[in-house]
Order: C-alpha cells, then sequence, then structure tokens
C-alpha cells in the first residue's frame, strides 16, 4: 500500500496511521479533537499527498475542461482557483475536483485520491492534439495549513499567502512552490504543491512555525462541520450535484459531459436531496444509520461528533416531498430526534 513521501517525518511526530484511499495516511497525532480545534483557533498543517493531481497544458487545455467538468474554468483567468465536478452521461458525480489556473495555457487539477487513476484516464482520453496531460502525484508533495493563523504562517515560510481561491508561484529551498488559498476545512489558509524533495523540510518549517500536525480524522470532522461533501459517502456516481444541493457548481452557459440528464433533473426535480441535521447531546450519528423523515427514508451518509458544537451532527439524503423542520436517527436501535439544519453547522 502507498504511502506518503513523509511517512518517516509523521513517524517521528507520533502519527497514527489508518488506511484512506488505498494509501496509508497520518489518522491523528495529538487527538482528533486537539487537533479539530487547533485549526479552529489557531493553525494546523495537514499532508494530504494522497490527492491526485495532474497538469493539463497547452493550446486548448480551457476547453478540455470545460467540456470535461461542469463548472466553467472560462469564468476564471489565471491566478485563480475553482471548485467543479467530473460527470457521467446520468448525470452523476464521478468526482469532484478542484482546478488550479497557473497560466494561461498551464491547469493543475485535483481530483480525490480513490479516483485519480480514473479522471486521469478520462482527461488523457479526451484531450486533443497539442494538449498534454501529465500526472505529478508521484514527484510532488501536497500539504495544507489551515486556521485563522494560517495566512501568517504560510507567509512566514514561503513568502506569500494568497487571498481565498487565488493561486501564486514562489519557491521554498529553491524549488517551485504552488500555493493556492484553497482547502476542506472552512478556514483560511493553503494547499501547497512541491517536489517531494522538500516535502519534509516544509512540512517541519510550518511545525517550527507552530503548525500542529493534524490527520485525517480532524480533517474528516473540520469538513463534516462545514458541510463540505465527501465523494464515496455524500456524493457518488449515482448522486447529482442538484439531489446534494450544489446546484452551484454547474455553470449552465456551456457544453459539459452529464449537461442534458441535469437539465431534466432541474426540470422535473431530483429525486432526493441531501438533509443536514443536528442532534441535541452526545449521541453521534454515523454513516449507514437509518435516516427518516415523515414519510420518507433514507440513510446518513456522513455523521460524527463536533468539537465545536459538542454535539452530533450529520448529513444524509431523504426522497421528496420532504419539508419539515425535524428527522430521526436510529441509533443503536433507538430513533432519535434530530433538527434539520442547512449546512454549515458551525459560522466561520
Amino acid at each position: 500500500m502507498p504511502v506518503s513521501p513523509l511517512h518517516e517525518l509523521h513517524e517521528r511526530l507520533g502519527a497514527r496511521f489508518t488506511e484512506f484511499g488505498g494509501w496509508t495516511m497520518p489518522l491523528r497525532y495529538a487527538g482528533v479533537v486537539a487537533e479539530h480545534l487547533a485549526v479552529r483557533e489557531a493553525v494546523g498543517v495537514f499532508d494530504v499527498s494522497h490527492l491526485g493531481r495532474f497538469v493539463v497544458a497547452g493550446a486548448g487545455s480551457r476547453e478540455l475542461l470545460r467540456h470535461q467538468l461542469c463548472n466553467d474554468v472560462a469564468k476564471l483567468a489565471p491566478g485563480r482557483a475553482q471548485y467543479s465536478m467530473a460527470l457521467n452521461d446520468a448525470g452523476g458525480v464521478v468526482d469532484d475536483v478542484i482546478v488550479w489556473w497557473i497560466a494561461e495555457d498551464e491547469f493543475w487539477v485535483l481530483p480525490n485520491g480513490t479516483n485519480f487513476g480514473k479522471i486521469l484516464d478520462r482527461f488523457t482520453a479526451a484531450a486533443p492534439t497539442g494538449v498534454a496531460v501529465v500526472p505529478r502525484r508521484d514527484e510532488t508533495v501536497l500539504l495544507a495549513v489551515q486556521g485563522p493563523e494560517a495566512p501568517k504562517v504560510v507567509e512566514g515560510v514561503v513568502g506569500t499567502a494568497p487571498g481565498r481561491f487565488r493561486v501564486v508561484e514562489t519557491t521554498f529551498e529553491g524549488r517551485r512552490c504552488i500555493v493556492a488559498g484553497t482547502g476542506y476545512t472552512g478556514e483560511a489558509g493553503a494547499e501547497l504543491a512541491v517536489p517531494r524533495e522538500v516535502g519534509a523540510a516544509l512540512f517541519s518549517r510550518f511545525v517550527d512555525a507552530g503548525a500542529a500536525p493534524c490527520g485525517l480524522g480532524a480533517r474528516d470532522t473540520l469538513r463534516l462541520e462545514m458541510g463540505y461533501p465527501l465523494w464515496g459517502q455524500d456524493l457518488d456516481e449515482t448522486t447529482t450535484p442538484l439531489a446534494a444541493g450544489l446546484e452551484w457548481v454547474v455553470a449552465w452557459d456551456h457544453d459539459f459531459v452529464g449537461r442534458r440528464a441535469l437539465e431534466a433533473e432541474r426540470t422535473a426535480g431530483p429525486p432526493r436531496r441531501l438533509v443536514g441535521f443536528r442532534i441535541e447531546g452526545r449521541r453521534i450519528p454515523r454513516p449507514g444509520h437509518e435516516l427518516r423523515g415523515g414519510s420518507s427514508r433514507g440513510r446518513v451518509t456522513s455523521g460524527n461528533f463536533s468539537p465545536v458544537l459538542e454535539r452530533g451532527i450529520g448529513m444524509g439524503y431523504l426522497a421528496p416531498p420532504f419539508d419539515g423542520s425535524e428527522v430521526e436517527v436510529r441509533i443503536r436501535d433507538r430513533w432519535v430526534s434530530a433538527e434539520v439544519v442547512t449546512p454549515p453547522f458551525i459560522d466561520r
């Protein structure tokens, strides 16, 4: 099973590991709650090198991205980033991705680690003559520095801290360093891609500057508090962005794979919708738990304990019509009442 280029460093820092997306990655160091609160209150650093990344370069790159993704990079300019999705012909989410527009004819596409090969192959097969699709995961390290103090820490280490969804280039120890104002926690901060040879040094510099090393356990609870979907749980190839409440990701004024199916669903309405909820007390909903509201039935797709709210929160799909203010979750053979909440669960 692949490990991060920083695996030995994580061992020295006391990480506990888990399997995620086919990789062995840090799950926690000091503990999930402590790392979660460090990001909410100060700054943390994550190794997210398991995530996919590849370059799309050459004349025609922009049009390739426009056809393969439902959001429209033509609305951007070099130096910007965008959240988007690759859909199938039925409108289902094959993967959700981040696009970094580096230069006029150079884009970085960052899919989920689980789907890296699938999305890379899709772009490679669709690329016209003159457009190169080049994987970058094996030769780079990807870090995320997140939290209210992250911009100050990032600027102190690499000399620049881009604004939200901005992308800049700098250097670290003489090597190219791409810094994007993106992340998966709802906090200020950046994601940084550097050659793997300097990845451990960069991670260590952030720790020395005060960033708490954080694992994927905290990353999951942080993204859940913001209501950010996780592919494989809240999104999959049978789920459309409309059902997930993510129509804002769809730019209807251009052609893309899955558009016809989405237009039909927009007219008819999705057969199910994602609902957020929170539970009084410390009962914790988990993925797979039964969910009901009125005559609608479904299952929890994401659920956990919120360290900020100190209560259980979750998301799951219910078939319409459902317009209630409460749902029930079956936890340990008992139906527990929950208040319907439109994510994010916390105000950042």
